[in-house]
């Protein structure tokens, strides 16, 4: 297993992470002997950092990674998230002294431990003054009940006035063939802080693993199902929607070539590219089946060679795919 330096924390955590939005129902049903399956096989071989949050499913993720590390919980970097997934808050998020401290213990419950190793603010909260925010997060390291914090989906601006609150440990943004809006300020400024970078959607949910087709059904209860209807996400609608999908698709299958060449999986060879960025520590996959943790390691062997990396910028751009996606939320410009 590959590990590295997550930021200035001193945790050396494992370059691929276990990610678990995937077992929060919004992916479809999970075989849940199968997920704990894949959490013991991750662990003998060597992931250790495991990431959920409050919102994937409301306790549902929480619960099933607390249930599926049982004894060897302190053997990992356990990560979860809160802020947002409220019915009744302003654009269903809260940042508050009062929520935070609520939905902690809750998680902590969730997850069946008496601290995690980091807390993260899932999205920014426009009616909280951060200022209310990080003093919570702070008091949450000093109680023990968080050994480091930090935030995900900020921007730019919103990261450099946390910073000058308390200091960000460790971020969470997604990163991808299909998404690269972080290249451009938020990675070299974790760079320039030595800020720990977890990558989420390393596979651009599922698009890159070349398994998609244009005539495809999702179940009912995956939100991919929606892509005529995504709501407010421009980079769901880009990776997903009617006028987008068919021709991301047409470049997942050239890349294909490409990831032979390297005797690797596409999987593989698009998880390598994610892992390929310096800011990157770790790029987060979803695991539903113990044989799906092997078929992503093998992403940890190998260097993409320079020209095979402009190879695939032309084949994005020969297929007229959309890589950055504009804005974060239409409905919420300053999110």
């Amino acid at each position: 297993m590959e590990h590295r330096q997550f930021g200035r924390t001193g945790i050396a955590v494992s370059a691929v992470g276990f990610g678990c939005w995937e077992v929060s129902g919004t992916y479809g049903p999970i075989d849940a002997a199968q997920f704990d399956r894949a959490v013991h096989r991750a662990l003998d071989d060597g992931i250790n950092c495991f990431d959920t949050a409050e919102a994937y499913g409301m306790g549902i993720s929480e619960r099933a990674l607390g249930h599926a590390l049982g004894s060897r919980r302190h053997d990992v970097c356990v990560v979860t998230k809160v802020g947002v997934g409220y019915p009744e808050a302003a654009n269903r998020r809260d940042s508050s002294r009062a929520r935070i401290m609520a939905s902690l213990e809750q998680s902590l419950r969730n997850l069946d431990t008496d601290h995690v190793d980091v807390y993260l603010i899932h999205w920014p909260d426009a009616n909280t003054p951060f200022d209310e925010t990080f003093r919570a997060l702070d008091d949450i390291v000093r109680s023990g009940k968080s050994r480091y914090v930090g935030v995900s989906n900020f921007r730019l601006g919103q990261l450099e006035e946390c910073m000058k609150l308390r200091r960000i440990d460790v971020v969470q943004y997604g990163w991808n063939m299909f998404d690269r809006r972080m290249r451009r300020e938020i990675f070299p400024w974790c760079m320039a802080n030595d800020v720990g970078v977890m990558a989420y959607g390393s596979l651009a949910y599922g698009l890159l693993t070349g398994t998609f087709q244009a005539d495809m059904q999702f179940d009912e209860a995956d939100w991919r199902s929606k892509r005529g209807a995504l709501g407010s996400l421009n980079l769901f609608r880009t990776m997903f929607g009617p006028d987008h999908f068919a021709r991301n698709l047409r470049a997942v299958e050239e890349l294909k070539p490409l990831a032979a060449k390297y005797g690797k999986t596409l999987p593989q060879f698009a998880l390598r590219w994610t892992l390929s960025h310096p800011a990157i520590a770790t790029g987060l996959v979803g695991f539903r089946r113990p044989e799906e943790v092997a078929e992503n390691l093998g992403a940890l062997d190998f260097t993409i060679a320079d020209k095979d990396m402009v190879a695939i910028d032309a084949i994005f751009a020969r297929n007229d795919v959309v890589t950055e996606p504009p804005g974060w939320l239409e409905d919420d410009p300053t999110a």
